[in-house]
């Protein structure tokens, strides 16, 4: 009884220290695979960077008049810079009938939040109007200069337009010559003429012969694109 007493006793012992011996090993393995699955989370977050934002400031050619939200050439961009694996989101600020006069008065509102690109579209419902270029020129650069005053780093395309020659040779050359002034002056990005290759194509445009298709909003967003991509892949 004695001798099956003290084996059993041993036997005991002999588990126990195995026990003890066991539950470090397990602590520290648990130890190891959560600080691996922390800082493979951690890692993934900070790889996951925030993306910038591309605003598109214009009219009714911006906001694809007549068309669905996703043919407006603002959406075609979108696409192309998913494509090309950019870190940007296109926010579409086109507004049907807007004037240099109204994005002005609604700019304040858009730099609520940050800008890193800002593509410009405007004057064309100025130039309709017969308004003074004079006057379109002084109301886009105010929207520059609030922008610059807000966010000095954010960079600026301005897209030149086009008016019909019904109000002249000195009126159509002086708006003309608005776009590229200003892009000089305040070292912007220039597309001398957005609607190349649309303008005036009765094939590419909606009856009113104003606003584009969605054919001629594909063509705009290549137009576009050619400037933008170079703009975005610098740092």
């Amino acid at each position: 009884m004695a001798e099956a007493f003290i084996d059993v006793n041993v036997q005991l012992a002999f588990v126990s220290q195995r026990v003890v011996k066991t539950i470090p090993q397990v602590s520290l393995f648990a130890f190891f695979i959560g600080f691996s699955l922390a800082t493979g989370s951690l890692a993934e977050t900070a790889a996951v960077a925030p993306k910038k934002t591309i605003v598109f400031l214009g009219d009714s050619i911006t906001a694809g008049y007549g068309l669905a939200k996703g043919d407006a050439y603002p959406a075609l961009i979108q696409k192309k810079i998913e494509e090309a694996g950019l870190p940007y989101e296109v926010e579409n600020a086109g507004l049907s009938g807007d004037t240099t006069a109204g994005a002005l008065r609604r700019i304040d509102w858009l730099l609520q939040r940050p800008i890193h690109v800002l593509v410009i579209e405007l004057g064309g419902n100025d130039g309709l109007r017969g308004l003074p270029p004079g006057v379109t020129e002084a109301n886009l650069q105010s929207i520059i200069d609030k922008v610059r005053a807000r966010s000095p780093l954010t960079r600026i395309m301005i897209a030149g337009m086009r008016i019909p020659p019904n109000l002249g040779a000195d009126y159509t050359g002086e708006f003309e010559q608005i776009f590229s002034d200003l892009a000089t002056k305040n070292g912007a990005v220039l597309v001398p003429f957005l609607l190349e290759g649309v303008g005036g194509n009765r094939g590419l445009n909606q009856p009113d012969q104003i606003h584009p298709t969605a054919a001629g909003q594909k063509i705009i967003a290549e137009t576009v694109w050619k400037r933008l991509q170079p703009l975005l892949q610098t740092k």
